[in-house]
This record gives C-alpha cells, sequence and structure tokens, in this order.
C-alpha cells in the first residue's frame, strides 16, 4: 500500500470535498502547508510536464493537490522532483461527471494506485463513495493500457488515442 497524502487549503466544500471524507475513513493523511509534504513524494501535478506510469512505481508516498488552481501559486510545488500529471481520463463524480480532466481527488487518486500496479487499493479507496466502482468501469480501458505502459512517453502516446 502505498501512503496517501492531501495538500488541502480549505477552499472548496467540506460536505462535497472527497479528502476529507477519505481522511475521515483513515485513508488519507492531510497536510495544510505545502512544506509540510516530504520532497521524495509523487506528486500529483496537472502543470506537471511528465505524465504517471509504470515507471514511477516504487514510490515511498502519492500527494494530491486539494485545492482551488485559482489560488494556488504554481511556484510553490515547482521544487518537488516527482510531479506527474494524470493521462485523460473521465470523471465519474457527480459534480464533474464524463468530463475529462475534471477528476475529483479521490478519483485522481484512484487512478495514479492503478496505473502503480496498486489495483485494490484504488478499489478500497473507491468503495466509500456509491459511485467510485464506476470510475474505474467508465475508464476499463484507458487504466488497462495506461497500466501496461513502459513510461510516461508510451502514455502520452496512449492518451493521444483519446483526444
Amino acid at each position: 500500500m502505498i501512503p496517501l497524502l492531501a495538500y488541502r487549503d480549505n477552499t472548496c466544500d467540506p460536505r462535497k470535498c472527497s479528502v476529507a471524507k477519505m481522511h475521515r475513513f483513515g485513508l488519507v493523511r492531510i497536510v495544510s502547508r505545502i512544506r509540510d509534504i516530504p520532497r521524495k513524494t509523487l506528486l500529483l501535478d496537472p502543470t506537471a510536464h511528465q505524465a504517471l506510469s509504470p515507471a514511477d512505481h516504487g514510490i515511498p508516498s502519492l500527494t494530491v493537490l486539494d485545492c482551488s488552481w485559482e489560488v494556488l501559486d504554481p511556484s510553490a510545488v515547482r521544487f518537488f522532483r516527482r510531479r506527474r500529471a494524470l493521462p485523460f481520463l473521465l470523471a465519474a463524480n457527480p459534480l464533474h461527471y464524463g468530463r475529462p480532466f475534471q477528476l475529483s481527488s479521490i478519483e485522481a487518486f484512484a487512478a495514479a494506485l492503478f496505473i502503480l500496479g496498486e489495483r485494490e487499493q484504488a478499489v478500497q479507496i473507491l468503495s466509500i463513495y456509491n459511485w467510485g466502482s464506476h470510475f474505474l468501469e467508465l475508464n476499463a480501458e484507458p487504466l488497462s493500457l495506461y497500466a501496461d505502459a513502459a513510461d510516461s512517453t508510451e502514455v502520452i502516446a496512449i492518451q493521444a488515442g483519446y483526444l
């Protein structure tokens, strides 16, 4: 199991926040300051220049930025060595259903875990929502292809077939 962390700045509605619910279930550790994020973590960052791939397996932890992107200063996370973007996937959460690249934090965690070979952990965290398993069903084909890719370059090539 990969330890999960989330930087949270409390800009989202706590009643709709997937990280808050994950925290209540003991599935994620929340940090409130960027400097408290471990330097060796793999940071899921949609502005990263490299895509997440199975080549990233063996990471010490996985972190999402659960905050408003309008408020976050991108320079605050530039010093993380392992910043990765998720490839094309469709959201299954009720707020953004069917929209590409509009994943909730729990969906981002699950996608990353699946790609990194931690499928059981992905299923486990999604089980706290009744729509959770649908995320994996909706994205079954691309997730399987991404999980079988050799590296980031191959993930980008696979993603091109969905754009």
